[in-house]
């Protein structure tokens, strides 16, 4: 064999070598080692969060999500994705307390605080710890409110005004046992009889909202009892009041937005959340006529608390990200937005009278950026609660 063919033998059997070495190290090391990392793992796995919101704040809620999305918002390298799920206050209790919730929410803006409490509750008897927290970063923050106030159309509100004086749940409550209906009261015998608006107790948490404040003004008192709503006269007075609503089935979780759709059909007015009535005024004027909003005796809060469960159901990771939404639904710029939607922001910084505020543009019918009552409905406990869940069932429901 020439000298020539040995050095091309040995030349080709030194390139062998050197890629079953290069073989041996790939084996060994992984492909991690040779390679580009892999960006569908680790750091860039978006980080989801699922909110539950309100009803009445669900609109704003997701939309300052849709922005808050784009803007690609991070934690720790991770995209944060928030979604939003709109469920009733009264129906995401139960859901929880049923352990029916599915996806798991990460956070939990309900209408009102009791309600945070009222899971919290029960959640500490099974499992003898806090699910929701009254202090630290990961506190239940409002982040909206609103209030109770009668919307009334025009030419109704004014019959009463003039028949009754103070429109009220006592005169209501007369208005609508009228036997002659509202051309004894004043009004035009075409209008029927009085027909009032109360949102459904078992899809919206407004028409336990609303019996208690009728309760409130029955008994002139800002704190209810069991006592009280089993009380055999007011449960007469309350069936006459609640019987006059024309149909829950056809109010559902919106009435005002079916008020402002079908009109006198839908009923003459009722206590329901100042956010959906200002939201709905336009459409009311232009297919109907002005309604006009009167604040009760008794003010009813809705604070909208933005409450992050604390178990093990969720990452740390999506805890802390929420707490990243939350800041967001508090920075000035999303507060201001939430004027828009009829909410009375929480920021200091804010002021309802802003230029196009609904506040602004609806205060010739009533409608008080700063309200004077002072008088504050207290929270009902669980027993009130479901004492008038089961009154409603057995006398009024459709």
């Amino acid at each position: 064999m020439s000298r020539t063919r040995t050095i091309f033998f040995v030349i080709i059997g030194l390139a062998l070598m050197a890629i079953l070495i290069g073989v041996a190290v790939f084996l060994l090391l992984g492909p991690s080692q040779s390679g580009p990392p892999d960006v569908s793992k680790g750091d860039s796995e978006p980080v989801q969060v699922v909110i539950v919101a309100a009803l009445s704040v669900e609109p704003w809620v997701t939309e300052a999500a849709r922005q808050f999305n784009a803007e690609l918002h991070t934690l720790e390298g991770h995209p944060i994705q928030v979604t939003v799920v709109a469920m009733d206050g009264l129906a995401a209790m139960g859901r929880y307390e049923r352990e029916e919730m599915d996806p798991f929410p990460t956070a939990w803006i309900p209408d009102s605080r009791y309600l945070v409490e009222l899971v919290n509750a029960t959640y500490k008897t099974k499992l003898g710890r806090d699910v929701f927290l009254t202090d630290g970063e990961y506190r239940a923050r409002p982040v909206a409110i609103s209030l109770f106030a009668w919307g009334i159309y025009e030419s109704r509100a004014s019959v009463l005004e003039q028949a009754y004086g103070e429109t009220n749940w006592l005169s209501i409550h007369d208005a609508a046992i009228a036997p002659g209906g509202w051309r004894e009261i004043g009004g035009s015998g075409e209008w029927g009889y009085f027909k009032l608006i109360v949102p459904h107790p078992r899809k919206n948490i407004g028409g336990l909202a609303a019996m208690v404040s009728a309760a409130g003004e029955y008994y002139d008192k800002s704190a209810i009892s069991v006592d009280d709503v089993t009380d055999p006269d007011f449960q007469v007075w309350l069936k006459e009041l609640m019987g006059s609503v024309s149909d829950y089935s056809s109010l559902g979780s919106y009435p005002g937005e079916n008020l402002a759709l079908f009109g006198y059909s839908a009923g003459d007015g009722g206590q329901l959340l100042e956010s959906d009535l200002l939201i709905n005024m336009a459409g009311s004027m232009k297919r109907w006529e002005p309604l006009r909003i009167l604040y009760p005796k008794y003010v009813t809060w809705f604070d909208f608390p933005f409450t992050v469960w604390i178990g093990p159901e969720t990452t740390a990771l999506e805890k802390n990200a929420a707490l990243e939404f939350e800041r967001y639904l508090l920075s000035a710029e999303v507060q201001a937005r939430a004027v828009g939607y009829g909410l009375r922001p929480v920021s200091g910084q804010i002021d309802v009278d802003q230029p196009g505020s609904p506040f602004v543009e609806w205060q010739a019918n009533g409608v008080t950026p700063i309200v004077e009552r002072t008088t504050a409905m207290r929270n009902p406990d669980r027993e009130v609660l479901l004492a008038l869940l089961r009154w409603f069932d057995l006398n009024i429901a459709q």
